[in-house]
């Protein structure tokens, strides 16, 4: 690739995006080679605590790639500045329409709420936070060993799904007492015998509380709750649950606007090359031929669909939205909304149809059908992956007074039981830092309780 040349252009590119109304932090780019971008991609972070399970998801990642299932044309991280890593090997093409999608995130990550509200929480500089997570993990590997800081990542990272976007990163202790006017009225006995105390009233008042049960509700908050009160944490196996809690609070605005984020993206690439009348006409060409790659759907002549490609649903979604109401009426949406409320809002059965998003079937003749037309089935089945990062709903329950950590899976919340296997490893992996049993309450494939419970 001709960098300079790209680099030309890039100020350019930029003018134009706030010329059409973007409005973002600045971007640093840079051009990294492919190997890197796949550890930025299995990572999700330039640099981050190291650990075992990040070099089977490179694995994966490097034979998807090889296999031609996969490629990478950037990476942004948003902040201020944002940070985008383009592949050393684009084309000059490809990176013009990288560029401008990268501007449409950035734009996105400034004025999408959820994002503005992680941002405000977590800071705006998560690269260099990130950096000094890694940096204590390796102080930590070096004063306490390989194996101890690695029973404590395998368990916090097990966990990396399970904080609680209602508190606050930075949430304090329960309250060590019971609040008096919702607590146990004492006994007509209990008042007077505690006349009879001759100790001062604040004394008594004192006496008189009652301790709070840990927990004093169910939490949610699993990696907040066991680095506050697992009996025996050290100071360093604490830091590193809230270090894992700190990355996640930031990954999870990424995973709950995906079709939103990448499908506004999309849109401003689109339109943006179609204003850029001072791209070489070559480069334009290949750039409008990238945004076809780019926004189609996964099934494509003899390749299988899998999954919904967001791009190609959010970009379509967010074109229908602005040809309907405007773009003023699309960018309110893209500030308030997440991908469970835009979908829900905007997704509409004539769009649908025209995406070919509902079920078909073959009858005996051999013509296809639509199977069912069922809108708020579909809707739901876009945004049930959505809730909880896609993990089910489990809360900590109650310390038992032998310290048995009781959880609870909210099965009626995710209409689903859950992987008993996995389920099982990950009660071991949460057992080593609890080190007291573990007890999890859910139900089979059957809908049956079941507790599974560490030796």
């Amino acid at each position: 690739m001709n960098t300079r040349e790209w680099r030309e252009l890039l100020p350019r590119i930029q003018d134009l995006a706030v010329q059409q109304g973007l409005a973002y932090n600045p971007v640093e780019f840079e051009t990294v080679p492919e190997s890197f971008m796949m550890e930025i991609a299995v990572y999700g972070l330039p640099v981050r605590m190291p650990h075992w399970s990040f070099g089977v998801r490179y694995i994966s990642q490097l034979i998807q790639h090889r296999m031609g299932h996969s490629r990478l044309f950037e990476v942004v991280f948003p902040g201020n500045p944002g940070r985008a890593y383009l592949a050393r090997g684009n084309s000059l093409a490809e990176n013009i329409l990288v560029t401008a999608h990268v501007l449409g995130h950035a734009d996105f990550s400034r004025s999408n709420l959820i994002f503005r509200d992680s941002q405000r929480q977590v800071g705006e500089h998560i690269v260099e936070q990130a950096a000094t997570h890694a940096r204590q993990i390796a102080m930590a590997i070096e004063e306490h060993g390989q194996e101890k800081v690695e029973a404590v990542l395998d368990a916090a990272l097990a966990l990396e799904q399970h904080i609680d976007l209602n508190h606050e990163i930075g949430r304090e202790p329960y309250p060590q007492f019971l609040d008096p006017k919702s607590g146990i009225k004492a006994s007509e006995f209990g008042r007077r015998f505690a006349a009879l105390d001759p100790q001062s009233s604040e004394t008594k008042d004192r006496a008189a509380r009652r301790r709070a049960p840990i927990p004093p509700h169910p939490e949610k908050d699993l990696l907040w709750f066991i680095a506050q009160y697992a009996p025996e944490l050290d100071g360093w196996e604490r830091d590193i649950f809230l270090a894992v809690r700190e990355e996640s609070f930031y990954f999870y605005p990424v995973y709950a606007t995906q079709i939103m984020n990448e499908g506004w993206a999309s849109y401003w690439h689109a339109r943006l090359l179609r204003e850029a009348d001072f791209l070489p006409q070559h480069a334009y060409v290949d750039a409008i031929k990238c945004h076809s790659d780019v926004v189609r759907p996964i099934a494509s002549g003899e390749k299988v669909a899998l999954a919904i490609n967001p791009y190609h649903l959010g970009f379509s979604i967010w074109e229908d939205l602005v040809a309907k109401h405007g773009l003023a009426a699309a960018r309110r949406t893209m500030q308030e909304d997440d991908d469970a409320s835009f979908v829900r809002n905007h997704l509409t059965l004539e769009l649908a149809n025209e995406l070919q998003l509902f079920r078909y079937k073959a009858d005996t003749a051999g013509s296809i059908k639509v199977q069912t037309e069922d809108l708020t089935a579909l809707h739901e089945e876009l945004a049930r992956p959505k809730y909880n990062f896609g993990a089910p709903s489990i809360a900590a329950a109650e310390v038992q007074v032998d310290g048995t950590l009781v959880l609870a899976h909210d099965h009626h919340c995710d209409g689903r039981g859950i992987d008993i296997e996995r389920a099982a490893k990950v009660l071991e992996y949460i057992q080593r830092v609890w080190r007291r049993p573990v007890l999890l309450k859910t139900i089979d494939g059957d809908g049956r309780p079941v507790e599974i419970k560490t030796p």
